[in-house]
C-alpha cells in the first residue's frame, strides 16, 4: 500500500480532523446514550471514502498504508471511540483475506466492504478463552467439498450488524486452525443477546453461534492449516490501529481538560493557573506525546522489520491504552464533580478507554510478548 510524504500525511490528518469535528463529534454523546450505531458518522465516512482506506485500489479501496490508517483512527477516536471502532473493525478483519484469500473470495467480500455496501466481523474469542487462541474449541470439519463449523464465539464486535464473519476454527491438533468466511444468512448462524457494555456503547457486541454451519471449500482463507500463522501476522498489523484508537481517546481527554481548566474559575482566577493543575496537565501531555512517538515507531518497524515488529506493536498497544486510561482518569479529576456527569465528554471517554486495555489482546498478554522479545538471545 502506498506510503505518503510527511506533508501529505499532515494534510490528510487535517482533513480527517475537520470531518471528525464537523460530522462525528456532534452525535457522539447521543450514540453513547442511546447505544445506537453511529449512522451519521458512517455516512460521513462513506462520503469521504474512508471505509475502503486500507484496501488496495485493485480491490476497490484507496490503498492507504498503515500510517494513514493510524492517523485516521486517532483523529476520529479523539471525538468518538464508537465511530472509530465502527470504521476500523472491517479493516482489521479483512487483512488476512486481502493477504491470503482467493481472488474469488476477495471479490465476494472485500470489494463490497470497501464500497461501504457490506460490513465484516472477527470471530476469535470464545466463552472459555480470549487471549489463548491456541485454546479455541470451535471446530471446522471437512465433509467432501464443504466444511461444517460448530462452536460459539463471544464478545464479537459488529455481531448482528455485520454481513460477513471471519471465523477462526480448529482444523486439527495443537495450533492447527483455519479462517473461514461465514455469512450471516448461512443456515445454522444465530446471535446471542446484545451485550450491555461500559463503553463504546454504539458498537454492537454479541455471541455468534455456529450450529452445523456448512460452507463451501471456496470460503476458506488461504491454507486451512495456517490460520494461526495468519492471525499472528494480522494482529501485528491490527494492534497499532487499536493503539491509535486509545491514543485518540487520550488526546481528546487532554483537549477537554485543557479547555475546562482554562475556563473554570476558582479563587478569582482560572484553575489552569494553579501549580498542581499545571503539573497534572504536563504529565498528561507527556504521556500522550510519548505514546504517539512509540506508536509511529511501531508503524515504521512493521514496514522495515516485520520480525521485530510484533513486539513493537505490543509495546505501542500497551503504552497507548495505559495512557488512555490514565489521561481520561485525570481529565475526570480535573473536571471535579462535573467530570462525573454525563454532560461532559470526559465521563464517556474514561469508560471508552478501558476496553482498549482489554481487547486485541489484554495488556498482560502484550507484556508477555514484549518480555519474550527482550529476553530472547
Amino acid at each position: 500500500m502506498k506510503a505518503m510524504d510527511r506533508d501529505t500525511y499532515e494534510q490528510f490528518r487535517d482533513n480527517v480532523r475537520r470531518l471528525a469535528v464537523d460530522k462525528v463529534a456532534p452525535h457522539s454523546a447521543k450514540v453513547d446514550a442511546t447505544r445506537s450505531l453511529p449512522v451519521e458518522s458512517l455516512k460521513a465516512f462513506r462520503d469521504a471514502n474512508l471505509i475502503g482506506l486500507p484496501f488496495p485500489e485493485e480491490f476497490g479501496g484507496q490503498g492507504g498504508d498503515l500510517m494513514a490508517q493510524v492517523i485516521c483512527i486517532e483523529e476520529i477516536a479523539r471525538v468518538c471511540a464508537t465511530s472509530a471502532v465502527s470504521l476500523f473493525t472491517s479493516w482489521i478483519v479483512l487483512d488476512p483475506l486481502v493477504r491470503y484469500g482467493s481472488k474469488k473470495l476477495v471479490e465476494e467480500i472485500v470489494y463490497p466492504v470497501a464500497r461501504a455496501e457490506k460490513v465484516a466481523a472477527w470471530c476469535l474469542t470464545e466463552p472459555k478463552g480470549g487471549s489463548d487462541l491456541a485454546g479455541v474449541t470451535t471446530k471446522a470439519e471437512r465433509k467432501g467439498d464443504n466444511w461444517v463449523l460448530n462452536g460459539t464465539k463471544r464478545f464479537i464486535t459488529n455481531a448482528t450488524w455485520a454481513d460477513w464473519y471471519m471465523v477462526l476454527a480448529r482444523t486439527g491438533e495443537k495450533r492447527t486452525f483455519g479462517i473461514f468466511a461465514v455469512h450471516r444468512d448461512d443456515p445454522g448462524v444465530s446471535f446471542g443477546a446484545k451485550e450491555k457494555k461500559m463503553g463504546i456503547r454504539g458498537s454492537p457486541t454479541a455471541d455468534v453461534i455456529l450450529d452445523n454451519v456448512t460452507i463451501p471449500d471456496s470460503r476458506v482463507v488461504g491454507d486451512p492449516l495456517k490460520g494461526y500463522d495468519y492471525m499472528t501476522i494480522g494482529l501485528t498489523n491490527s494492534r497499532p490501529v487499536v493503539a491509535a484508537e486509545a491514543l485518540g481517546i487520550a488526546q481528546g481527554a487532554l483537549d477537554e481538560a485543557v479547555k475546562y481548566t482554562k475556563e473554570r474559575q476558582q479563587f478569582g482566577q482560572p484553575i489552569a493557573r494553579f501549580q498542581m493543575i499545571r503539573g497534572m496537565i504536563a504529565d498528561m501531555a507527556i504521556k500522550v506525546e510519548s505514546s504517539r512517538a512509540m506508536l509511529y515507531r511501531a508503524v515504521e518497524m512493521i514496514d522495515a522489520d516485520p520480525v521485530q515488529a510484533r513486539a513493537y506493536a505490543s509495546i505501542a498497544k500497551t503504552l497507548c491504552s495505559d495512557t488512555a486510561m490514565s489521561v481520561t482518569t485525570d481529565a475526570v479529576q480535573l473536571h471535579g464533580g462535573y467530570g462525573y456527569l454525563e454532560d461532559y465528554p470526559v465521563e464517556r471517554m474514561m469508560r471508552d478507554a478501558k476496553i482498549t486495555q482489554i481487547y486485541e489482546g489484554t495488556n498482560q498478554i502484550q507484556r508477555l510478548i514484549i518480555a519474550k522479545h527482550v529476553l530472547q538471545d
